[in-house]
């Protein structure tokens, strides 16, 4: 029986708009200067993490999903259900929105369109992101959009450190320049570009929109999720619900000192985003700290947190 959390390399994705912040804040090694990504736990063809421990040290969490499902609960599905990011915005992302499963199939020949949601951990002050838009009807939203009327369209909030998002597939959205972010997905890597402040790329020509697409997807008119940010504590571990949704659920965890012994019926997947600390299983210690990215599987037998830590654990509701 596989008793140990399941460990995972970072892969790491340079962007256009990306920073320095995932080495200052993580000390990660990170490839560049414009780094914008971190791919934390993944599956996606595009990033498949490595495991760093135990018995399947050096396999990718592809290859653990397909050959040992046992881990995951036995769940079905081809892919992994979810990937989770931290995201470093030195730049203004593109305004951008994702299709639905049913879209995503037909159209991209994807096996899931993009649900996405964001715990802001850091950002400057005055920070804001694009979330949702002014239109009240799809002529509205096709004519705004035509007429390059961004002003008019685009709804902007300002964030702070603890601001938690639910961004469900249809939802025009951009991170803004300035906001570090933990982003919990599915695990997806469609996106259409709305609108891209005319930037150009590598290649010196302006990046290509899909306006067609976005219109195509975008639910309208916007509508803010409703979200009960519930909180409890058990000895030493404060646990805050973020979001229960269709394909996945988001909690909080603040540990300071111990917590109580725990097992899941699911797999969970755990991000440290401050502090450390250890995951005690029997009479074995595994080392936790800020950067960390990990999987607890169901094989695993009851265990204990301590330390200091703040991180953000999900499960697939799918």
């Amino acid at each position: 029986m596989y008793n140990e959390p399941i460990f995972l390399k970072p892969v790491f994705k340079e962007r256009i708009w990306g920073g320095t912040q995932l080495r200052e804040l993580f000390n990660y090694d990170i490839p560049s200067d414009q780094t914008g990504e971190c791919w934390g736990i993944s599956s996606h063809a595009n990033g498949p993490n490595e495991i760093v421990n135990g018995p399947l040290a050096g396999k990718t969490l592809t290859e653990a999903w397909k050959e040992n499902r046992e881990l995951f609960g036995d769940q079905a599905g081809e892919d992994f259900p979810l990937l989770v990011k931290i995201l470093d915005a030195k730049k203004d992302l593109s305004v951008q929105v994702h299709p639905d499963d049913t879209y995503a199939k037909e159209k991209e020949n994807e096996a899931y369109g993009k649900t996405e949601c964001w715990y802001v951990i850091d950002c400057e002050e005055g920070a804001e992101i694009v979330f949702g838009h002014h239109a009240k009807t799809r002529e509205e939203l096709q004519m705004l959009v035509e007429n390059g009327e961004w002003g008019k369209l685009l709804r902007r909030v300002k964030v702070h450190p603890g601001d938690f998002f639910y961004v469900p597939s249809g939802t025009i959205h951009a991170i803004g320049a300035g906001v570090q972010i933990l982003e919990t997905q599915q695990s997806s890597d469609i996106t259409y570009r709305v609108y891209d402040y005319d930037r150009v790329g590598a290649d010196g020509n302006k990046r290509e929109l899909h306006l067609n697409e976005s219109l195509e997807v975008t639910t309208v008119p916007h509508e803010d999720p409703q979200l009960d940010r519930e909180s409890s504590k058990d000895k030493g571990l404060k646990e805050e619900s973020l979001v229960k949704a269709d394909y996945f659920g988001v909690v909080l965890w603040e540990l300071d000192g111990r917590s109580p012994e725990f097992r899941f019926e699911k797999y969970i997947l755990v991000s440290v985003i401050e502090g450390k600390g250890m995951v005690k299983v029997g009479n074995q210690r595994h080392a936790i700290k800020k950067g960390s990215h990990f999987i607890l599987p169901t094989t695993m037998e009851p265990f204990e947190l301590e330390g200091k830590a703040k991180m953000v654990v999900s499960w697939s509701n799918k």
